[in-house]
């Protein structure tokens, strides 16, 4: 599991207004520590948002433009995630570190 992954994810069960259901989510965590840990932070992606930066921004997966949902960054447990979907592009990765420096204030 490394930084920049996508896998599918169940995010079931959810409160409130949290992006919940199966659905691809992209690895943010930094590579070491998602090997160390039995839990890896993600960013939720979806089909039907549209972009709005910083919090929801255009990237290509999946062969197509989905939206990444910055604002419902989230660490999720290894058991949640169910197959591989790919890999982010070095261009997109790029764009998602700045909205997530955006959305954090660092």
């Amino acid at each position: 599991m490394n930084r920049g992954d996508v896998y599918w994810v169940d995010l079931n069960p959810t409160q409130g207004s949290e992006i919940n259901k199966q659905r691809p989510c992209v690895i943010v965590g930094a590579t070491p520590i998602n090997r160390a840990r039995n839990t890896v932070v993600v960013v939720p992606l979806s089909t039907a948002a549209r972009s709005r930066p910083p919090i929801v921004i255009s990237v290509q997966c999946l062969g197509k433009q989905v939206a990444a949902i910055c604002d419902q960054i989230r660490t999720v447990d290894k058991s949640r995630f169910m197959k591989s979907a790919g890999k982010l592009s070095t261009e997109d990765m790029d764009i998602l570190d700045d909205s997530l420096r955006q959305i954090l204030s660092l």
